[in-house]
């Protein structure tokens, strides 16, 4: 495994889905200056479509579809000087077994031995895309191994800590930082609400529903949630009344969907009043125009505290774990629709907000910092004398039981080298295969969004 001395740095970005393509881009651009970006996507349910990345719109120097097999050859073949692992825990720990696999045997080869080379493997950084509010544990001892795991909050980071410590494990790794795509222009009131009638915006007033792929699950509750949504604007007709989706039908995000808003609404009694409508984009451009934000529990509710835009976390099917919404408790945030129907704006508290990395007084432009200190370091160690081995907390000591059937589904055995038959190195897809993978994606998931809820009805009966 080669190492680069050059500038701009180089750095790869490996991602599974649009949104973590967006946060591990972003991260990338944040925590290394001057650098020329490699990005990856890794082939799945969720490898997000040419339409998907253009929402997102960031841009890599390059950008291709590969097998986690495939990205372990490419990296072992011409390493970058840091690495950013987008994807989900399971993905993350089978990629971090493949690196300690390859830059171990690198260490060894003939070649380093004899020429006395430096001995020299990328720094590599994950996270999480967005509010951690389920799986803490799994997913972070998952993430454990890279050299530095990034926590979107001070909150965060002390949970992060505290779990690695709880196992024994190295909590070294945990940087705080924040979420890399917050920003925007700071909220203006509007002009045309009569509770903000000294304020300078005169657009429409707009509420905003940020939609999540599987928060609610059950269609009982998505179709209240789109009834409601519906009656709000029925009640304000003066109001613009945006349902924001994240993906269009046959379309995976992080979260599958089985059950999608587009369908649903076609199914809502009376339709969708006039100013009541479907809307994709950035969600940044979304929020440009937003003067009420209401969602369950996304992370868009973050980027628009950030804003400073009113926010409201619903209530209505409770305040659960299960939903996510039990994250935003003490953020002053949550209300329910009965509650925003009769002209309530949820007012956020301060000390909440600074715990979430989400204040816009000015910190965020530092909340890298740490991130930025970290990975400069770790570079110079690598130049300087070597990284030490990357060391993941699961094991074949620790869990002989669980890690080999993580590393499988990536087509690595216990030893994080590849399995027997896989895609041999250096050789594209014929078109035949390519036929068959899109065949296969597509049918995977018009299993999820038609068969399955067929299948899930089927058996309540």
């Amino acid at each position: 495994m080669q190492g680069s001395h050059r500038n701009p740095l180089r750095v790869a970005v490996l991602a599974d889905s649009d949104t973590r393509w967006k946060w591990g881009a972003l991260t990338a651009n944040r925590i290394v200056s001057d650098s020329r970006l490699s990005g990856f996507l890794l082939r799945g349910r969720a490898t997000p479509t040419p339409r998907q990345l253009d929402e997102v719109g960031v841009r890599a120097d390059s950008l291709r579809e590969v097998t986690a097999v495939e990205f372990l050859r490419e990296m072992e073949r011409d390493a970058p000087d840091v690495i950013v692992l987008a994807l989900v825990g399971g993905a993350v720990q089978a990629v971090l077994h493949g690196l300690a696999r390859i830059t171990q045997d690198a260490l060894l080869t003939q070649d380093t031995l004899l020429t006395g080379a430096t001995r020299k493997r990328p720094v590599v950084v994950t996270g999480y895309v967005g509010v951690v509010y389920e799986k803490l544990a799994d997913g972070l001892l998952l993430r454990h191994g890279a050299d530095v795991v990034l926590a979107n909050s001070r909150q965060d980071a002390e949970r992060f800590r505290a779990v690695y410590e709880g196992v024994g494990a190295d909590a070294s790794a945990v940087t705080e930082a924040a979420l890399p795509f917050l920003g925007g222009a700071p909220y203006e009131k509007n002009a045309t609400d009569t509770k903000h009638a000294t304020d300078t915006k005169n657009d429409p007033y707009t509420v905003v529903f940020a939609a999540q792929p599987s928060v609610p699950e059950t269609a009982a509750h998505r179709t209240y949630l789109l009834r409601r949504l519906a009656e709000h604007a029925r009640l304000h007709p003066d109001r613009e009344v945006l349902l924001k989706l994240r993906s269009k039908p046959g379309e995976h995000t992080t979260h599958i969907e089985e059950l999608p808003y587009q369908k649903l609404a076609q199914r809502v009694e009376g339709g969708l009043p006039a100013n009541c409508r479907l809307v994709y984009g950035h969600m940044g451009e979304v929020l440009d125009r937003t003067d009420l934000l209401v969602t369950v529990s996304s992370t868009a509710a973050l980027e628009s505290l950030h804003r400073r835009i009113p926010t409201a976390v619903l209530t209505d099917l409770g305040v659960r774990e299960a939903l996510g919404n039990h994250h935003f408790t003490g953020s002053g945030c949550l209300a329910s629709w009965d509650q925003l129907d009769a002209g309530h704006l949820p007012e956020p508290d301060e000390r909440w907000l600074a715990r979430q990395g989400v204040a816009a007084d000015g910190a965020y432009e530092n909340a890298f910092d740490a991130a930025r200190e970290r990975v400069a370091e770790l570079l110079a160690d690598a130049a300087a004398g070597g990284l030490p081995p990357i060391r993941p907390y699961y094991s074949l000591t620790t869990a002989r039981g669980y890690l080999p059937g993580i590393l499988a589904r990536h087509h690595l055995g216990p030893d994080g080298a590849p399995l027997p038959g896989a895609p041999a190195p250096g050789k594209d897809p014929g078109p035949v295969r390519q036929i068959v993978r899109r065949a296969a994606r597509g049918a995977y998931r018009h299993g999820v969004q038609r068969v399955a809820p067929v299948i899930r009805r089927m058996g309540e009966l």
